[in-house]
């Protein structure tokens, strides 16, 4: 019944195997893509005709499931998986990226690619996986689709480069997943600690070679089993409505660019215009020429004069405004402007034990650094529903700024703190992610983190002549306008040293690498500019933490007294907790590391006490404050932490002869006593000689 048909390619010394033709045969196409044994399935489908809608309804959706590493979930109540984790949504964008800009222009059938992590090793990476196998899904398949694309996940160490390894963050210097069509790259998304401008050329010289053999067998396999392609040819401005926006709106579409304050008020005033003239032409024809002539406009002015619609030179940076401590309260807030994009980003510190658990087919992990993004409809100047859920371009901006900003964090063991910081976006035009990682550095610099330096961000942009590709403006701190109708967004982030993190979105079918590496070169030159004004307000952490912020010990015990601290079904550690009082929390490692976070010093010093009386090993001859719990005829039972109690025997409470034990010491009293002794668990103890009682009440109990 099935003709499975079979190819394979070997990239970084591994195999990695497509098929096709035997699962999901009504979907347009479907490919099984394995390396190892972890197996992704990808299935694409076109709908059946174009839509009304003004852009390309293309969704991506990559599914991860449990079952994929032999995982139930370890949630007492969910066990079936629900949203995408933003672990999930950042891949599914990472496909998109490295497929979107190879559609026709004006193409819009819904299409859905639906990627399902089958089956993972732990050694094969899923993601790579994942667009190797969209790609090749588009490729055999009747939907329209310029490729193929290729990708390729390469690890930096110690100046050298590897190819599709898994790796743990702590053994590289970086991680970047490279798409690349024919010679040029598509996307380039990923994390480097401080990685210099002259290793990310490498980066981009090594995708570009590594993803040939997986590009090649791509348009082989297509050739041998691929359906016919459906027909579409790229849409075009009507000629008729276009000769009329020029002839008669010019003028308004150039002051729309760069004098208008509201340039979709100015094109919707040309529509009305012209359609009340036009009756036939719909509004939405009238637009797409005006929208098509102000890309027109805007483009040829930067190629021929170097002409930014808001007067800047090509690597002039908007005007910049910093604060920090902007927050009463809070445990650290910085203020960032740049131009009309404003970022107020606000830190919170916390007990190690709130750190987020990550959960996947991959196991648990735990993350005690956290940066969220928020952009609201009014950061963009318009009204709606507020979300309360991030959607995947928010998820995508939080990433690339907590990417940017955690090898700059001290590790846990020597800050032991979760942190989070969160970046609300009061005004955005363009470039808002870059805004939010400056200010997230500033608000960690200003909470007293031990960031090791300032994390500065820019975004280049990149017009190219339609005709030809080699002839390039790039833009240095893009606006929403050069976004709008330029070819890139460049987003990087990094110190004085190097890149810590970057994301290119491309609307072009690739940019060639050498665009790229002047673009680092740019990118660098604004970045230093950006961190010379950060740190004129803040140059390093300050010297204390916020007297709003806890206080956090560490103490480290005897591993195998863990259970003695917890207690039975956290008995003890909750009697430690609340005798410390409201706000304390106890964080206790694998390793016997214990983080006491609290609200105060005073806090601390009880529950340290209380967890050092508890794990306190007992030394003979040590002299320890102790309580008196029962007294009985032949001596008294004392306690001095739950690991050190026993009995002083009625010949050691005092010197000489005793009859009655009751007549020297009461249950409940206060006394020294010294270890003697220990004989099978049991422990022995004195107060001879330790000054417990006044001389008269000694003798009156011998009498």
């Amino acid at each position: 019944m099935y003709n499975e048909k079979t190819t394979t390619v070997s990239v970084g010394g591994k195999d990695m195997i497509f098929k096709t033709g035997k699962l999901a045969p009504r979907a347009d196409a479907a490919i099984w893509a394995q390396m190892g044994e972890t197996v992704v399935f990808t299935v694409v489908s076109m709908g059946s005709e174009n839509t009304e809608l003004d852009y390309f309804p293309l969704s991506i959706e990559y599914i991860e499931k449990f079952y994929a590493g032999g995982i139930i979930s370890g949630s007492r109540f969910i066990k079936r998986e629900r949203r995408p984790s933003d672990e999930a949504t950042l891949k599914a964008r990472q496909v998109d990226h490295s497929i979107r800009s190879l559609f026709p222009k004006g193409f819009k059938r819904d299409v859905s690619v639906v990627i399902n992590v089958l089956s993972y090793d732990g050694v094969n990476n899923p993601e790579v996986l994942a667009v190797n196998s969209t790609s090749m899904a588009l490729m055999i398949s009747d939907i329209p689709f310029n490729g193929p694309s290729a990708a390729v996940k390469l690890a930096v160490k110690a100046g050298q480069i590897s190819v599709n390894g898994i790796h743990e963050a702590t053994e590289i210097d970086g991680e970047f997943i490279v798409s690349v069509r024919e010679d040029k790259i598509l996307n380039i998304e990923g994390w480097g600690k401080e990685i210099p401008e002259e290793m990310m050329d490498q980066v981009l010289d090594s995708a570009v070679k590594e993803c040939q053999p997986i590009l090649a067998i791509q348009k082989t396999f297509a050739a041998e089993v691929g359906k016919k392609k459906l027909e579409f040819a790229e849409a075009a401005v009507d000629q008729d409505i276009l000769e009329v926006v020029k002839a008669e709106a010019i003028a308004d579409i150039t002051r729309a660019l760069y004098d208008a304050e509201d340039r979709n008020a100015v094109y919707k005033e040309i529509v009305t215009k012209i359609q009340e003239a036009h009756e036939d032409w719909s509004a939405k024809q009238i637009l797409e020429a005006v929208e098509y002539q102000a890309r027109r406009i805007m483009r040829d002015n930067i190629l021929a004069n170097e002409k930014r619609t808001s007067g800047r030179k090509l690597e002039e940076i908007r005007e910049l405004e910093i604060e920090v401590g902007v927050l009463p309260r809070v445990h650290g807030s910085a203020l960032f402007r740049r131009g009309q994009t404003q970022c107020l980003s606000v830190l919170t510190l916390g007990s190690t034990r709130l750190g987020q658990v990550m959960e996947s087919f991959e196991g648990e992990e735990e993350k005690n650094f956290m940066h969220h993004y928020n952009s609201p409809n009014y950061s963009f100047g318009a009204a709606g529903r507020y979300s309360y859920y991030p959607g995947r371009r928010e998820v995508g901006h939080g990433n690339i700024g907590e990417s940017g900003l955690r090898n700059l964090i001290p590790d846990i063991s020597a800050f032991p703190y979760t942190i989070r910081v969160v970046s609300e976006i009061m005004s955005q035009n363009g470039s808002s992610s870059m805004a939010a990682t400056c200010a997230s550095s500033l608000a960690l610099m200003d909470a007293g983190i031990p960031l090791k330096k300032q994390v500065g961000a820019i975004a280049i942009g990149l017009v190219t002549d339609d005709a030809d590709v080699s002839k390039y403006k790039l833009l240095t701190d893009m606006e929403d306008v050069e976004d709008f109708y330029g070819d890139m967004d460049f987003k990087v982030t990094g110190t004085e040293l190097g890149l810590t993190a970057i994301q290119l979105d491309n609307k072009l079918m690739g940019i060639p690498a050498e665009i790229l590496k002047v673009a680092f070169r740019q990118s660098r030159k604004a970045r230093m500019e950006v961190l010379a004004a950060m740190n004129a307000v803040l140059s390093a952490p300050r010297s204390t933490l916020s007297k709003y912020a806890p206080r956090v010990e560490s103490i480290k015990i005897n591993p195998a007294k863990i259970g003695e601290v917890i207690g039975p079904g956290g008995k003890m550690i909750k009697a430690i907790i609340e005798a410390a009082g409201v706000g304390t929390d106890i964080d206790i490692q694998d390793d016997g590391q214990v983080n006491i976070t609290a609200l105060n010093q005073e806090q601390i010093a009880i529950a340290k006490k209380m967890v050092m009386d508890i794990v306190a090993e007992p030394e003979v001859g040590q002299i320890y404050d102790a309580k008196i719990d029962k007294i009985t005829t032949y001596g008294a039972f004392v306690n001095v932490s739950p690991s050190i109690t026993g009995l002083v025997h009625i010949s050691e409470l005092t010197d000489g002869f005793i009859k009655d034990p009751h007549e020297l010491i009461h249950e409940g009293q206060e006394v020294k006593v010294k270890l003697l002794g220990m004989d099978r668990g049991k422990q022995s103890f004195s107060m001879k000689g330790l000054n417990n009682f006044p001389a008269k009440q000694v003798v009156e109990a011998k009498k």
